[in-house]
């Protein structure tokens, strides 16, 4: 899919159709909450003007907001890793990124992230955290050691929505005088940090 307006159309539909199902679940775990239309054009538009080469996903869900970074990632040569620790999930994602072929971009992986981010090595210059809050804090340091020095771009979603759940992470931000963050009211809110 090599159209921007047939993409777009397409994100619309999945994104209505993931909404439809949450709708109908009362277990917020059932849900697949992923991230609202106009923060994946936004972060689209960040990984194009940071021209970013190595995207990291945390939490992937059914794989919306992973393809709004694919489709960006092809315009940027870049490489995307995606975590998520259920793989029936990871299989509907995969099925939709082959559909649009993009599944070339996207190194999936049915791991549970704070075990992933133990071990990585590897430095991402741009991250999207989007998984469960309460492990967020455990999450910092290794977040921290694995983002570039240099113009790297961490984006955290549902600041606001979930203020209470995410108060002591951005607390622990806010005490790291290494980085400057911004909140930017798109979506269901996101948080943007870099090194200073």
């Amino acid at each position: 899919m090599q159209n921007s307006d047939e993409f777009e159309i397409f994100m619309q539909e999945l994104y209505e159709k993931f909404h439809r199902h949450d709708l109908k679940q009362a277990d917020r775990l059932h849900r697949y909450r992923n991230i609202e239309p106009e923060s994946g054009q936004f972060l689209s538009m960040l990984i194009r003007a940071q021209q970013s080469k190595n995207i990291l996903e945390i939490g992937t869900s059914t794989g919306h907001s992973t393809l709004w970074l694919a489709e960006a990632a092809r315009q940027t040569q870049a490489m995307i890793t995606t975590l998520e620790v259920d793989a029936e999930r990871v299989t509907q994602a995969k099925q939709y990124a082959t559909e649009i072929d993009l599944a070339d971009l996207i190194n999936f992986k049915v791991i549970d992230a704070q075990v992933y981010l133990e071990a990585e090595q590897e430095i991402f210059d741009f991250i999207l955290l989007d998984a469960e809050r309460d492990a967020y804090v455990s999450y910092w340091p290794h977040l921290s050691r694995l983002l570039k020095a240099k113009g790297g771009l961490l984006v955290v979603d549902n600041v606001i929505s979930h203020a209470a759940e995410v108060e002591e992470f951005i607390a622990l931000i806010q005490q790291d005088p290494r980085f400057i963050m911004s909140i930017v009211p798109i979506g269901a809110v996101l948080l943007m940090l870099g090194f200073r």
